[in-house]
């Protein structure tokens, strides 16, 4: 009872003037305490919405609304602002950014696919559009017509990612060296100042180093660059999403074109991704956009309403029509070959399926950088994770599939690695298809049907493609390769109309 009342008398505040002290001194750290608490979380946690126009259209949230990756993948603005003044030498060229072949519109900060949301500070993220978002140009000296959901073919991926984590081994990547320059472009106030010096660069620098050791493969000297247009998906998931250890395998593609995902149709035997690794479009947006963020989301279910939000208008979403004059009389032939020679496999119940290996006979690389094990790996975490998805193919793959045509024309280079630069070279056989090209230079041939991949511009901004290097090969799909020169003109032709 006494005990009792003691306790009682140290929190009253009419009780002698030495407990209203300790009491007032409380209320203090207290205050003190949820004051720091608020600054901590307004400064590094507080999640600001993103401006009105980033959502205003369907095609303007693809190229520009977050998924969710700032939060963890994320890196500080000011800091990815500034890293191309400071390091410029690490990039494939001058411009910048622009020298990875990144989509930029014109009058935007960032390029297309790249986001800028607020969390505690402004940070950068990528989605799903950096990739798969195409250009085109009728000549050198307009600007482009950008696509989105195509696939990317100016951008140069794997020298992005060398770019980030060759910054964070430089010595200069330093709060001293950031600040100042980060100073000449902004002011930040003091306790940005403070947050950004002892703790935003260097756990900034501390998650880059992190990911060499992910990305180590990329730096194999026996393994040729992937160039403008393509990654190493797979290779990609067996090192972020299931921390596979280094093999032998390489496999890059060419970027997909992510439209009218409706077409597939798992009910009809149809699987997706170039080797069918996966069996269906929602399966394949939830592992990419995993890929993007390295880790399991934030929020589970922001994450899959987004993921949903994108099934529906990329399932929707038409192939593009080819902008370009075509001469009706020789397309209208062309449907006569295309029915007599083609259709069979691409317009047919074939359509969507895998074709063996021995039958297509092109490069088989990008079949030994996946197994069944790992299919049942990665699996196994994205379930850990909470997510529910039809997931991928839990077996051995032998072969390619048969790809639907809907928007063909933007779709160059061609075959799954790439290796054929337009529809008029794939009619060819292999020994007379272009052993090398340049890859990335988004002037069109009209004639042939791809890119132009010669002359002073696209050899200022390509990547050379050989397909004599590993992975790279041109062989196989010999499918048209003997018709006349007229009906191959007539095919290409008609082809444009898809």
């Amino acid at each position: 009872m006494q005990a009792a009342k003691e306790t009682e008398l140290e929190i009253d505040p009419l009780a002698p003037p030495k407990h209203r002290w300790l009491w007032l001194a409380l209320t203090l750290v207290i205050a003190a305490g949820a004051a720091l608490a608020f600054i901590g979380w307004y400064r590094f946690f507080r999640e600001e919405a993103q401006p009105a126009w980033v959502t205003a259209t369907p095609e303007m949230r693809f190229k520009y609304g977050s998924i969710g990756a700032e939060r963890d993948a994320g890196i500080p603005y000011w800091i990815f602002y500034v890293l191309p003044r400071i390091f410029p030498e690490k990039l494939p060229g001058p411009g910048g950014y622009a020298s990875l072949g990144v989509a930029w519109e014109q009058g935007q900060e960032l390029p297309i696919g790249f986001t800028k949301k607020t969390i505690g500070f402004p940070r950068v993220a990528n989605t799903c559009a950096a990739c798969h978002t195409a250009s085109y140009r009728s000549r050198a000296d307009e600007n482009p017509t950008y696509v989105v959901a195509g696939p990317g073919h100016t951008l140069n991926l794997e020298a992005f990612f060398r770019y980030l984590i060759d910054c964070a081994k430089d010595p200069r990547f330093t709060p001293d060296v950031l600040l100042t320059e980060i100073a000449l472009v902004t002011e930040l106030d003091w306790l940005d100042k403070l947050a950004y010096r002892f703790l935003i660069i260097p756990m900034t620098k501390k998650r880059l180093l992190e990911r060499e050791a992910q990305f180590a493969w990329i730096y194999r000297k026996d393994f040729p660059d992937w160039g403008r247009g393509r990654d190493d998906a797979m290779n990609l998931t067996k090192y972020f999403m299931i921390k596979a250890s280094m093999d032998d395998s390489f496999g890059p593609t060419d970027m997909p074109s992510l439209w009218n995902l409706n077409k597939y149709q798992p009910e009809k035997g149809h699987v997706m991704n170039f080797a069918g690794d996966s069996h269906d479009a929602r399966s394949v947006i939830i592992d990419s956009a995993l890929g993007v963020l390295g880790a399991a989301p934030h929020d589970r279910q922001d994450f899959l309403a987004q993921v949903a939000w994108l099934h529906d208008y990329l399932g929707k979403l038409p192939a593009p029509k080819y902008p370009f004059p075509i001469d009706a009389d020789r397309a209208a032939a062309g449907k006569t070959v295309f029915d007599a020679h083609c259709a069979g496999c691409h317009q047919s119940d074939r359509t969507g399926t895998r074709l063996p290996l021995a039958e297509i006979g092109t490069d088989r690389s990008r079949l030994d950088s996946w197994n069944k094990g790992a299919a049942i790996e990665a699996n196994r975490v994205v379930r850990a994770m909470g997510i529910a998805r039809k997931g991928l193919v839990e077996e051995t793959l032998d072969g390619y599939v048969i790809q639907f045509l809907d928007g063909i024309w933007l779709r160059a280079p061609y075959l799954h690695n790439g290796s054929v630069p337009t529809l008029r070279d794939l009619l060819e056989p292999p020994a007379r298809r272009p052993v090398e090209f340049l890859r990335g230079y988004d002037v069109y041939d009209q004639e042939k049907v791809g890119f132009v991949t010669e002359g002073p511009e696209a050899e200022r901004v390509g990547t050379r493609y050989d397909t004599q290097q590993r992975g790279n090969g041109n062989g196989g799909h010999l499918y048209g390769t003997d018709l006349s020169g007229a009906d191959k003109a007539a095919l290409v032709e008609y082809l444009k109309t898809l």
